[in-house]
Parts: C-alpha cells; sequence; structure tokens
C-alpha cells in the first residue's frame, strides 16, 4: 500500500541519485558500497511509493489528492532528475580529476625540488626536500591505491606504477643523505617517465606532459652543447624545436617565448661555428626550462 507523498518519493529520488553519483565518483570500498545500498534503497521506495520504516512505524506521508496528479509537475521532476544524474556525474568527472592534479602537484613539487637540488650537488637543501617528498609520496600513494578518480578508473596498470614510484624514492634515501648525489639525481629521474606515461594513456592534455617530453631531448642538446660538439647540435635541433612546438601548442607566454629564444640562440651558434659560446647559451636554455617547469611541470 502507498505510504509516500509525491515530494517525498520526488526527494527520496533526489537523494538515491546523489548517492548513486556520489559513491561511484567519490567514495571507494565499504564507503562506496554503503552509498550504493542507501541509493538502490531510495531509489526502490520511490519506485515503489511505499517505505517499509513508515509501515513499522505507523505512519504515512501520503494524502488523498485534491486535484489530479500534473503530467507537466511529473516531466518536470524527471528532468531534475536527469539534469542531476548528468550534471552530476560531468562535474564529479571534471572536480575529481582536478583534485587529483591538485594532489598529485603538491607532491609532484617536492619531487621537483629534490631533483633539481641533486643536480646541484646542494646536499643539505637536497635533503631537507627529501624529507618533504618521502611523507608527500606516502600520503598520495595510500590515498590513490584505495581510491581511483574516475579520469585514472580503467588504468590497469595505475596501481603497478604507484608502487614503482614509492620503490624508486625510497630507494635513494642514502644516496640523497651521504652518498652520491649524481647517483641520487640519475635514479629519481626515472620517476618522470612513469607519471608522464600515466598521464598520457590517460588522455590528460597538460602543459606537464608536454614539458617534460621537452625535457628529456633538451638534456641532449644541453649534453652535446657543453661538449661544442656541433655536428651532434645540428642533428638534435629539429626534434627538439618539435618536441618544443608541443608546449608552445599548449601554451605561448614569455616565459614559454624565452625558451624558444635561448633554442633558437644555440642553433644560431652551431650554425655560425660558435663553439665557445655553446656551454653558456646551453645554461640559459636550461634556466630558462626550469624557471617554467618548477611553476608548471
Amino acid at each position: 500500500m502507498a505510504n509516500t507523498h509525491p515530494i517525498d518519493r520526488f526527494l527520496r529520488a533526489l537523494a538515491g541519485v546523489c548517492l548513486l553519483v556520489l559513491g561511484f565518483f567519490w567514495l571507494s570500498g565499504a564507503w562506496q558500497w554503503a552509498a550504493y545500498a542507501a541509493s538502490v534503497v531510495m531509489l526502490a521506495t520511490a519506485a515503489l511509493n511505499f517505505c517499509p520504516l513508515y509501515r513499522l512505524l505507523g505512519i504515512s506521508t501520503r494524502t488523498a489528492p485534491s486535484v489530479p496528479a500534473s503530467p507537466i509537475r511529473t516531466g518536470v521532476a524527471w528532468v531534475l532528475l536527469l539534469v542531476t544524474l548528468v550534471g552530476g556525474s560531468y562535474a564529479s568527472a571534471f572536480a575529481s580529476r582536478k583534485v587529483f592534479l591538485e594532489d598529485f602537484n603538491v607532491m609532484n613539487g617536492f619531487y621537483k625540488q629534490t631533483l633539481f637540488l641533486t643536480g646541484k650537488h646542494e646536499r643539505e637543501k637536497a635533503n631537507a626536500q627529501y624529507a618533504q617528498l618521502v611523507p608527500a609520496l606516502e600520503g598520495f600513494v595510500s590515498k590513490y591505491t584505495r581510491y581511483q578518480p574516475f579520469a585514472l578508473r580503467g588504468d590497469s596498470q595505475w596501481l603497478a606504477d604507484l608502487d614503482r614510484v614509492r620503490r624508486m624514492v625510497g630507494d635513494v634515501a642514502e644516496l640523497v643523505k651521504t652518498g652520491d648525489l649524481q647517483a641520487a639525481h640519475l635514479a629519481l629521474e626515472q620517476v618522470r617517465p612513469v607519471f608522464q606515461d600515466v598521464f598520457k594513456r590517460n588522455g590528460f592534455s597538460l602543459l606537464a606532459v608536454a614539458l617534460v617530453d621537452f625535457h628529456d631531448a633538451m638534456e641532449l642538446i644541453l649534453i652535446a652543447a657543453q661538449a661544442k660538439d656541433m655536428a651532434k647540435l645540428a642533428a638534435l635541433y629539429p626534434g627538439v624545436s618539435d618536441k618544443l612546438a608541443a608546449v608552445e601548442a599548449e601554451a605561448q607566454d614569455a616565459d614559454i617565448q624565452a625558451i624558444r629564444r635561448n633554442l633558437d640562440a644555440v642553433d644560431a651558434a652551431t650554425r655560425s661555428q660558435q663553439a665557445d659560446a655553446l656551454p653558456s647559451l646551453g645554461e640559459k636554455l636550461k634556466s630558462s626550462f626550469v624557471k617554467v617547469y618548477l611553476q608548471r611541470g
């Protein structure tokens, strides 16, 4: 026997839809299943127009209708439910992805600083950043092992990659503290391609992905510039320029333009056989890139 008012039914259906979206996009484990169970209860009681708890308590919200049910009101209710489902799903997919990137950037900031400082052989500062990187990474791994945002939901490699990164960072502890900083730097360099691959295979169209791609190619230019190897520089430039073009497709501000100017300056010096100028021009290129990478990479 029906025992719920039309408004009661609508609110139950609305709550059921919200719980469904909440469970699917934002929760994991026991909380997710609890949200799904509550959603089923809300939607079922709305569909059946019957609440067993009301029956148990001997109450009812149903009243005798003074006027026939309006098709317009019914239609509006269905539209609102559909908008909530579709709009909530879209907003949750976008927002959960944004939260993931924000969490990643917090952790990645410590990683980038540690990587940069080990490359500069500044042990004290590198240790300070590494001491913040380890707990930040552990928190990131813990959260995203238990919960995967919708953007990563279909990635079968994600959990293995997280564990791989955690081990990579943990393995350099002694090198950063008292060992070979260059070896630590090279070991930490291996973390970037792991996350780069994660972003690529999950469709993240980010400036950071393009910057990482460019960085790997730029390193070869820097090595050749330090060695004053003009033949190698001439061979490398077209490919590196193409990778920088991918960065420019994402952003064209003054800092990105500075990278382009410095890369082209290395190429111009190569073409004009100015070998002695190459090391300093390479350092300018690296500095302009590091400025962008530390802020947005």
